[in-house]
This record gives structure tokens, C-alpha cells and sequence, in this order.
């Protein structure tokens, strides 16, 4: 273990390199932030490099300096750089060392929060889904099962970002462990590995901190690290008094301030109270406290990423794909009515005019097309598996998408089906003709199945909607169907796999006839120019939508998204493709429209 350094009165890890009166890295005077021995007041938003398009990194950061911050946080989510057990992926939008070296070259402090587990409404709370494969396996644990993967993990992290600490030149100033911890255990011991394997991986010439509730902070912290508080609007002077009470001699600060709230499907779109929430900001200010904005700007959840929830009164919350949030900067990249408010408060605190506005990204139109070609899904599926018992889509290695589900009936006549669990969505045929669907937010589980014959066959198509990335339910979350299968007063065996990942379409083969059941279709649009848009997908089901080959992430005719976002640097002047898996058939045409903002309800033509 570091070495310790007391800091008036309050323990903070060191190192032989970064003791030299607290120059070369954040630390604590007279529970003040300091760096380079001057004061620092943290104003910090939080942005996924993940979530945003990385052509569009600089963009995004530069509205930041606009809207007055001196700080980005990001989280780090292990399944974007480990998709598969020790091959790891730093490119493209994975490139984090990338995104932090930009906010550098743009003026912007960094807090990174590497996790490993994450929460932030994504897949799995940033774990990668093969550790469900072992159901064994306790992941957020001390299991060794977990910690040397979390472990090697951390130690690859650390060399593309410990370089990057502000001690070594890099802008860098804070790491999390973990991340909200006591909201889910309070296994210090646990919180101890973390905190050693990311300082074994690197990160120690930089400031560490553990974040919770307040109500969690004595089960989520470590005796000899800072702490700071997360809340939403309305509670800034009761959680940071708490804060206060609980650690008086360190800075306040607020590590998430929920300036808006996500979007779940078949729920109300979530609309915040600017007003509110820029009076609260001005006044953490006003009594020199630090703040992060959670989130400055949300981006999206493109492909398989978005996560899930449950609750009391709702099984299952898949998120939607789009993580606007309600936050300052919409989805998009565009400044909001919130983001001038908080820009005006920035200002007044700092005494200073505000600083100049960036040029914001061009949005436009798209005249409306169809998607007129049709093919069967059936060519994507991947080598059968059989098994007695249905098998989740993580044992059969599988991360993200679809698993199809195949069995005999035995039995004649009408009968009940039910499963153990269905997760998250399915869509059943007998004999090819659809039986019903089974959808987990409704704890739909079974279907009555009319006038079998012996010998026919039924299968079963189950999407993963998203795990979960909150609470207890997140370490057992594994996708697809779940025995035992009862069919009338009998259990139903023998059932064969297919995986459907949709990693590839290259094998599809479009054509104008028609098919029943789930089925991807295609249509194209010109364009003169590339330029943001927002495909309005209200004549489409369920399912998921690519463009020139990226994925866009889902679609739901629930809502209450309707469009999906669509960045310029994936489109090309002249022809561009669109292709849509939709698992509902019932719609006779899909017609497509770009739009220049997004779609939450339905619109007046």
C-alpha cells in the first residue's frame, strides 16, 4: 500500500514522487482543492467519449470552455475495451487517451472514473458480458473470478491513461474508485482491491476519491481516501451539509449533480427544471463548493450499449437509445435553453464575460423514402447449439442481439406455455405462424398455445433489450429464455440455440417479396452534403437500425423516441443505405424522414 500523506488533518494517498507540498497533482489545504499551490474550484460536466461520435469530441469540448467549465468527467466502461476476455480495443471511439489529450489541447481539466463498474444507464453497468458466461462468477466482489479479469483490466487501462495524470503533464487531476459502491454492498475489503489494483495499474501520482449518496457514504468510502456526494436538484444544501457533517476536513463537492434524468421505453420522456437546477448551481458556487454536472452533454447509447433498470412497481427498464438527458448540450451537440442559463451563472461567478461560442454542428432534412427490400434474418444465424434446457446467450457465448430458440411439441390440443423467465423480449411461432410475444417489462412469461398438432415445431426469437446497470439484479442478468419450460402440465426439453449477434449483415439477401415475421429491410437515400439528422422512425416497430453499416441503436414504437440520431461523418453526398431489423410485421409500408431535432411525441406535418 502508498505511503500516506496528511493534508490539514485528512489522510490522502501519496507517493514519494507527488509529496512535495502537494505540487504536481490535486490535493487538499485547508479544505480547499489546491493544484500547483493555487486554489481550485472544480466546475466539471460529464461527457462519454463513448457516446459521442469521435469527430465530434473537439466540438463537444469546446462547448464546454463556452458554457464557463474548467473540467470533463467520463466514465470508463470495460465492455466498449474488452469485448472478448484479453483482446483489447483503444481505437475509434474507444480511444479514451485520444479523448482526454483533446480536452487538454482545449483547456479542460479531466476527472476519469475507470470503475471498473460503472452504472451510467449502460450495458451491464460497463462490465463486459462475458463474465456471465461462468454463472459462478460474482461480479463487484473480492471472487477471484472477477478481480483478476478486473485486475488485468485496470492494468491495461493504466497504460494508455496513467501517462496522462497531471503530474506527469497530462490533464489528469482525479480518479474514482469504483463507483457509487455503497449503494450496493459494503464490503470495504472489496473497496481496498479496487483502490490498490488502480494504483498497482498506475494511477497514483493524481488525487482518488470514492463517490456515493449520502445516505451510502460510510458503506462506500475508505477511511483514507476523500469523498464526495451525488444528488439531484432540490438537495444541494441538505446532502452537502451531510457531506460536511460526515468529512470536515476535506472540499465539498457534488460528484454528480443530475442536471436532467434518462429516458426508459414505454415511459414518460424526462423534462427537467432548468430554473431550478441553475439557482442550486449558483448557489454550490456562491459557497465555494465544486460541482459535476451529470451530464454536461449525454450523447447516445449507438448499437447494443443502453442498459436497464427495475423497480417496486416495474419488472424491467431498458433505456433508450438515446441519452440526451435533458442535459445542457442536447443530444445532438446543440446548445438548450439550459445551457445559457448555466453559461450566465458561470459567468457571474467568475466575474468574467462569457467565453465566445462555438460555430454549433450543421443539421438537415431528409426528404422521406422507403424501405422497400426485405430479407429473411434466417441466413445470420450462426451454427445450432442443442441442449436440454434452454441455454442463456452468454453460455453460448454470445454478448449482444438475438438468440432464435427451437424445440418439438410433444402434445396436441391447446396448452399453456410458461417460462422461468423470459429476457427481455420474444416473439414465438408455431409451425412459422406467430403465437404471441413475451415482453419482461410486463412480467410476460407464457402463452396459451391453440390447436397443436403433434410434432410442430415452435420457436422462439428472444432480443436482448439492454442488462441491467443498476442494483443487485445486474450480477445475474443474462439474456434469453429461462427453464424449466412447462407446456400444459408437462416440461418441455430438448431445445436447440441459434445465435443472432447481427455483428455482420453481409449475408443478407434482400429481394421485393414479402415476409412474415421479424425481417430486416432496406431503402437509401441522396444527399448533396453530409449533415446531422434524426431519422424519424415512427413507421417502424420494434428492432434496430443501421446506416451505411453503423448502428444507430433501437427502435420502439412505445416511445417515447421516436427519431434516431444520425451523425454527419456517417453519411456521404450521393446514395447512403439504411437497413432495419424489425421484429414486428404488421406495418405495410416504412417510410423514413430525416429531421433536424429530435423526436419525442408525434408531430404536426
Amino acid at each position: 500500500m502508498l505511503a500516506l500523506a496528511q493534508s490539514a488533518g485528512f489522510a490522502i494517498a501519496s507517493c514519494p514522487s507527488a509529496r512535495a507540498a502537494g505540487r504536481g497533482r490535486l490535493s487538499i489545504a485547508e479544505s480547499r482543492f489546491v493544484l500547483d499551490g493555487k486554489p481550485l474550484q472544480i466546475v466539471s460536466g460529464e461527457m462519454h467519449y463513448a457516446r459521442v461520435p469521435p469527430e465530434y469530441w473537439r466540438d463537444r469540448l469546446r462547448m464546454a470552455r463556452a458554457m464557463g467549465l474548467n473540467t470533463i468527467s467520463t466514465y470508463v466502461f470495460w465492455n466498449v475495451h474488452e469485448p472478448h476476455p484479453q483482446q483489447f480495443d483503444f481505437s475509434g471511439r474507444a480511444n479514451v487517451a485520444a479523448f482526454v489529450r483533446a480536452a487538454q489541447e482545449e483547456g479542460l481539466h479531466v476527472i476519469v472514473r475507470p470503475g471498473p463498474y460503472s452504472c451510467a444507464e449502460w450495458d451491464f453497468g460497463g462490465y463486459p458480458a462475458w463474465l456471465l458466461a461462468d454463472d459462478k462468477t460474482v461480479v463487484r466482489s473480492r471472487d477471484p473470478r472477477f478481480m483478476v479479469p478486473a485486475r488485468r483490466w485496470l492494468a491495461r487501462l493504466g497504460r494508455e491513461l496513467a501517462p496522462l495524470q497531471y503530474g506527469h503533464g497530462g490533464p489528469i487531476i482525479a480518479v474514482q474508485i469504483e463507483n457509487e459502491y455503497g449503494s450496493y454492498g459494503k464490503d470495504h475489503a472489496y473497496m481496498a482491491h479496487i483502490h490498490e489494483a488502480l494504483n498497482a495499474a498506475g494511477f497514483v501520482d493524481v488525487f482518488e476519491y470514492t463517490a456515493d449518496g449520502v445516505a451510502d457514504l460510510a458503506a462506500g468510502t475508505l477511511p483514507d481516501v476523500p469523498c464526495v456526494a451525488n444528488f439531484g436538484p432540490g438537495g444541494a444544501k441538505e446532502e452537502l451539509a451531510k457531506l460536511r457533517r460526515f468529512r470536515s476536513n476535506q472540499p465539498t463537492m457534488c460528484g454528480e449533480y443530475w442536471c436532467g434524468w434518462f429516458d426508459h421505453w414505454g415511459e414518460a420522456h424526462q423534462q427537467t427544471d432548468a430554473q431550478q437546477q441553475a439557482r442550486e448551481l449558483a448557489w454550490m458556487l456562491a459557497q465555494g463548493y465544486s460541482a459535476n454536472l451529470y451530464m454536461f452533454h449525454g450523447g447516445t447509447n449507438f448499437g447494443f450499449m443502453n442498459g436497464a433498470n427495475y423497480s417496486a412497481e416495474r419488472p424491467y427498464q431498458p433505456t433508450t437509445t438515446s441519452y440526451d438527458y435533458d442535459a445542457p448540450l442536447d443530444e445532438g451537440g446543440h446548445p438548450t435553453p439550459k445551457f445559457y442559463l448555466f453559461r450566465d451563472v458561470l459567468a457571474r461567478h467568475a466575474g468574467t464575460t462569457p467565453p465566445v461560442m462555438p460555430a454549433v454542428v450543421k443539421r438537415a432534412s431528409i426528404a422521406a423514402f422507403t424501405l422497400e427490400d426485405v430479407a429473411s434474418f434466417r441466413p445470420l444465424l450462426q451454427q445450432p447449439r442443442d441442449s436440454e434446457q434452454p441455454m442463456a446467450m452468454e453460455a453460448l457465448g454470445q454478448d449482444y442481439g438475438y438468440v432464435l430458440y427451437r424445440a418439438a411439441l410433444p402434445i396436441s390440443g391447446t396448452h399453456a406455455l410458461s417460462f422461468a423467465d423470459v429476457r427481455d423480449y420474444g416473439v414465438a411461432f408455431v409451425n412459422g405462424k406467430r403465437a404471441g410475444d413475451l415482453d419482461r417489462r410486463l412480467d410476460q412469461r407464457s402463452l396459451i398455445l391453440r390447436d397443436l398438432e403433434p410434432g410442430a415445431v415452435l420457436e422462439v426469437l428472444v432480443e436482448n433489450t439492454g442488462r441491467i446497470n443498476f442494483g443487485h439484479k445486474l450480477a445475474t442478468d443474462r439474456k434469453g429464455l429461462f427453464g424449466p419450460v412447462r407446456l400444459g402440465d408437462r416440461d418441455l426439453t430438448g431445445w436447440t440455440m441459434q445465435s443472432l449477434p447481427m455483428q455482420s449483415l453481409g449475408a443478407l439477401q434482400f429481394g421485393k417479396r414479402e415476409v412474415d415475421g421479424p425481417a430486416f429491410y432496406r431503402g437509401v437515400f441522396t444527399i448533396d452534403e453530409p449533415a446531422d439528422t434524426f431519422l424519424d422512425v415512427r413507421m417502424l416497430g420494434k428492432g434496430v437500425l443501421w446506416v451505411n453499416g453503423h448502428n444507430a441503436g433501437r427502435f420502439w414504437s412505445i416511445g417515447p423516441q421516436y427519431a434516431l440520431y444520425v451523425p454527419a461523418p456517417w453519411l456521404k453526398a450521393g446514395r447512403n443505405e439504411v437497413v432495419a431489423f424489425d421484429l414486428l410485421s404488421d406495418r405495410l409500408v416504412r417510410t423514413l424522414t430525416g429531421r433536424t431535432q429530435p423526436v419525442y411525441a408525434p408531430i404536426a406535418e
